[in-house]
């Protein structure tokens, strides 16, 4: 059932749909592993990791309402279950208990690398399909981007 045309082509939409579907898993996994490791840091820079997770975890949210809504808004229906967040996200497992506040340090490195890596593959590939999803996929980038350096500066 299509109840929302899209002004795109047939295959301008799949590649966009495909983005937008793409980016909206990785952005919901995201949210839960940061929120995973917040609920079980420990360790000295409790506070300061504690506190910066839930930055991500609002980023994450807040960009995945936005990657969702633009694929409706193109006639694509977002899936956002846990089934195939699990099944098609490009994060790693993260490991469940009590997580060192070095480790989680660590684990944010790595997820947002690794969403950041797919997010860019999407900024390209949406650059002449739909400008607007891109300029999306561009402005999510950067937010995670500063994300990703703030926790790579915790490293030292």
């Amino acid at each position: 059932m299509n109840v929302v045309k899209s002004p795109l082509s047939d295959a301008d939409l799949k590649t966009v749909s495909e983005a937008l579907q793409g980016a909206l898993v990785d952005l919901v996994d995201l949210s839960l592993v940061a929120k995973q490791i917040h609920w079980n840091v420990v360790g000295p820079r409790f506070r300061s990791v504690h506190l910066q997770l839930d930055e991500v975890v609002d980023t994450a949210r807040l960009h995945s309402d936005t990657v969702a809504e633009r694929a409706s808004t193109l006639g694509v229906s977002p899936d956002g279950r846990a089934a195939t967040v699990g099944q098609s996200s490009g994060i790693g497992e993260v490991a469940g208990g009590w997580v060192k506040d070095t480790d989680a340090v660590g684990t944010l490195v790595d997820a947002l690398g690794a969403v950041i890596t797919r997010m860019r593959e999407r900024v390209g590939a949406t650059g002449e399909a739909d400008p607007v999803s891109q300029d999306i996929l561009i402005g999510i980038t950067a937010d995670l981007e500063k994300h990703h350096w703030m926790f790579q500066a915790e490293s030292g």
